[in-house]
């Protein structure tokens, strides 16, 4: 079967994303490709767009097919493909659709998310009079890059347990933004000379709601200011994260980092559990006023 690229999709079949949520997925290499898939369709979401550069085989996708899986042809591997991608949703669905976009070998978790759907979430969330979710970027990582080359491991995942903070964030002026921050932790944080300056941010604006003009911006944020705050003015409001090995396998594969890197567990690792309640105790994540 021919797959078809996002750009023909989004022409000729628009119509299959008139009901949100929608997550899209940029694969750039095998990774937990599968494992990826059914994390997203688990929590719920009523359309997965798997952005690959070529078809993805059979091997790569969950056992047991799913139409909401639709897998387009978009080179992921470009930089800023995320950026290209997510604007062609936007303007493609009808506006107020909820969207998320990540990569493969990450998963969203949000306050309660082994029990509730992320519809239900969003629900309470605009209810609160928001349009976008801050996201961290939790990072994951294998505890043995002997066994673990390329990093990753599911079921020994470990993370940063502590090292995380956030910095005001400035405009052009020098003045502090309001409500927002610049978040930093995790491999990021402990390698960060092997990390670009502009990547080592782990805030996302990664769960959001589309809007006429809605733009996404090459460094994770949005070009409407309140969508890149963490709360409204009144109160605290719920926060997801986006557990990642994304910068483990950059790190574990990048010629300059991999040779200065013999393992990523240090005295502040933890075994991550797959739950958001961890994430939670961790302070990591925020309910607000969601029970």
């Amino acid at each position: 079967m021919t797959v078809p690229t996002l750009a023909e999709f989004l022409k000729t079949s628009r119509q299959r994303l008139a009901k949100g949520p929608i997550a899209i997925l940029l694969i750039e290499d095998e990774a937990a490709v599968a494992r990826t898939l059914e994390h997203h369709l688990n929590a719920g979401f009523k359309v997965v767009l798997a952005l690959s550069p070529e078809p993805l085989p059979n091997h790569l996708l969950p056992k047991e097919p799913d139409e909401r899986i639709i897998n387009l042809i978009h080179n992921s591997r470009l930089g800023n493909a995320h950026v290209t991608a997510v604007n062609a949703v936007i303007d493609a669905v009808p506006p107020d659709t909820w969207l998320y976009y990540g990569y493969n070998a990450e998963f969203l978790f949000y306050p309660f998310s082994e029990h509730r759907g992320v519809g239900e979430m969003l629900a309470f969330h605009a209810e609160e009079r928001r349009r976008a979710m801050l996201t961290y970027v939790i990072d994951l990582y294998a505890p043995d890059l002997q066994r673990f080359p390329d990093a990753v491991s599911m079921s020994e995942a470990m993370f940063d347990r502590t090292g995380y903070y956030a910095l005001g964030r400035l405009d052009r002026d020098g003045h502090h933004k309001e409500r927002q921050l610049d978040f930093h932790g995790g491999l990021r944080w402990r390698f960060e000379e092997h990390m670009p300056q502009d990547k080592r941010r782990i805030d996302r604006i990664a769960l959001f709601r589309t809007q006429p003009g809605l733009r996404l911006l090459s460094d994770h944020r949005m070009n409407d200011e309140e969508y890149n705050t963490y709360s409204c003015p009144w109160h605290h409001n719920l926060t997801a994260a986006t557990a990642s090995f994304r910068a483990a396998k950059a790190l574990a594969r990048n010629p300059g980092s991999r040779g200065h890197i013999r393992n990523f567990t240090w005295r502040n690792s933890h075994p991550f559990r797959w739950n958001s309640q961890q994430l939670m105790d961790f302070g990591l994540m925020e309910p607000g006023q969601w029970f």
